[in-house]
């Protein structure tokens, strides 16, 4: 029998998809919010794999701090003009020496921001459109002493502090995630005028399922107006067309509401991201660690991105929550939603939580007390192989929004 405190009820509320009123949101990896998550997600991994790298072992560091300060531009049919940089300060902390090695932790974040946004956020030109900096201070030392005691095999959880997730997604949320992923891949590699910075909302009352869109169009591969309609017109046709492969409710699309065409307001921008047109941005303000924003869900506000992959129970308690309730879902028949709580105490193992929680609703034909054990198993043992968690994070296989 497990040592570990695992408690699995079932859940005292509807099922998400049978509330009369669902709201789910995705911000693109071009809002700003999103870009400060990238940059930090992007520099935590490269300081990780370089610390593994020089020293042997992940050294203490955090760059959730991240921030962007938005620039200004003056956009216009066929092209325009940045006329005020952006601005991204990668804030956090990070060891710099250890047992005599040195290590240029600035300058590694520094590459790997500018790696990120080359490949991410292509419309931007680094040095011009937007200006990186970096302010990374010394690592706490009552912090350094519990994430990093030689010998010991299995962390310390660096704060007492909870994660949270939840499977399968509904309808609602798979169109949302789908929606701005494909448009921001498969859709935007045939249509260049379709910026970064694609926003989803997504409604449900009952049946019908509303999609609201807000997408930054680039104005070089914009001629005219008429051309900005057709493209609007042709994403909303797409991103229907996709609602459809994911559901038989009702879907209505709305793309760039905002957009007043006789007064010649519309969503157009020099770099394909809102950045430009003072809208800043932070990391932990936007997506969870699933990658959604769900008011029908429980969440941890807990920022995802930036935060050291070892013992940061904000980064690993979200991923392993989530990672466990995916894989109960699939490996355990008979459920229709589950919710997984991670709870953690400062100096404990991560592998030992305070408590972890499932709460379950089954579908009608199938008792908790059925499968009650196969559940337990399944979140002892993940417990049981964290480490291996985050080797997946630091080369990259897990996203944290």
């Amino acid at each position: 029998m497990s040592s570990r405190n695992i408690q699995v009820e079932p859940m005292r509320r509807l099922a998400v998809e049978d509330q009369a009123v669902e709201i789910v949101e995705r911000k693109g990896v071009g809002h700003p919010d999103s870009i400060c998550d990238g940059v930090a997600e992007h520099v935590s991994e490269a300081l990780a794999r370089e610390y593994l790298d020089r020293v042997g072992t992940v050294l203490h560091y955090n760059t959730d701090e991240t921030q962007l300060i938005a620039g200004s531009t003056a956009p216009a049919f066929g092209g325009g003009e940045v006329t005020t940089p952006i601005r991204l300060l990668i804030v956090g902390r990070a060891t710099r020496e250890y047992e005599g090695t040195t290590i240029p932790t600035e300058t590694i974040a520094l590459t790997a921001a500018r790696e990120y946004l080359g490949n991410q956020i292509p419309e931007l030109d680094l040095g011009s459109d937007i200006v990186v900096d970096v302010e990374l201070g010394e690592g706490s030392g009552d912090l350094r002493e519990v994430f990093g005691e030689s010998g010991r095999q299995i962390p310390m959880a660096n704060d007492t502090s909870f994660g949270v997730g939840h499977a399968p997604l509904t309808e609602t949320e798979r169109i949302v995630k789908s929606t701005e992923r494909r448009l921001n891949t498969e859709y935007a590699s045939d249509h260049p005028e379709v910026g970064t910075d694609i926003k989803v909302m997504g409604k449900r009352e009952g049946e019908q399922i509303d999609v609201t869109v807000a997408a930054a169009m680039v104005d070089a591969h914009v001629e005219d107006m008429a051309a900005y309609r057709a493209s609007v017109r042709e994403m909303r046709e797409y991103v229907h067309e996709l609602a459809r492969e994911l559901t038989d409710r009702s879907v209505t699309v709305h793309v760039n509401t905002a957009d007043d065409y006789d007064a010649g307001a519309i969503y157009l921008t020099t770099t394909g991201t809102s950045a430009e047109q003072g809208d800043d941005g932070s990391v932990g303000r936007g997506n969870r660690a699933n990658g959604l924003i769900t008011p029908n869900r429980s969440m941890s506000m807990e920022a995802t991105s930036g935060k050291n992959p070892v013992n940061h129970i904000g980064k690993i308690y979200n991923l392993l929550s989530t990672e466990i309730a995916n894989r109960v879902v699939t490996e355990v028949e008979g459920i229709r939603e589950i919710r997984i709580r991670l709870l953690s105490q400062i100096g404990q193992p991560i592998d030992h939580p305070h408590v972890a929680g499932g709460a379950v609703i089954t579908e009608s034909d199938v008792s908790l007390d059925e499968i009650e054990a196969d559940i337990t198993a399944i979140i002892d043992e993940e417990l049981a192989n964290v480490t291996e968690l985050t080797e997946r994070v630091i080369a990259g296989e897990l996203t944290t929004f």
